[in-house]
């Protein structure tokens, strides 16, 4: 299910990324989402949203990076 705002993204996201690092999971999740929507994958919604949620903290890790203060940092 793809996000229309970064509003509902889930709590665990929301609670620990900034605005902009927010955007780039939303952004990231919604193309995966996207990308990975191949009628013929038998796995289902379950294993592509799973997939979809790596790609986007992958995005977010490229510019982002968890300090010491468990807080997520612009590189």
């Amino acid at each position: 299910m793809p996000y229309n705002s970064t509003n509902a993204l889930p709590d665990n996201v929301k609670h620990v990324l900034p605005a902009h690092a927010q955007e780039i999971y939303k952004e990231a999740f919604n193309s995966a989402w996207d990308q990975y929507s191949d009628p013929d994958d038998r796995r289902g919604d379950d294993s592509r949203e799973e997939t979809a949620h790596k790609v986007a903290w992958a995005a977010v890790k490229q510019s982002y990076r968890k300090g010491d203060d468990d807080r997520w940092h612009k590189k």
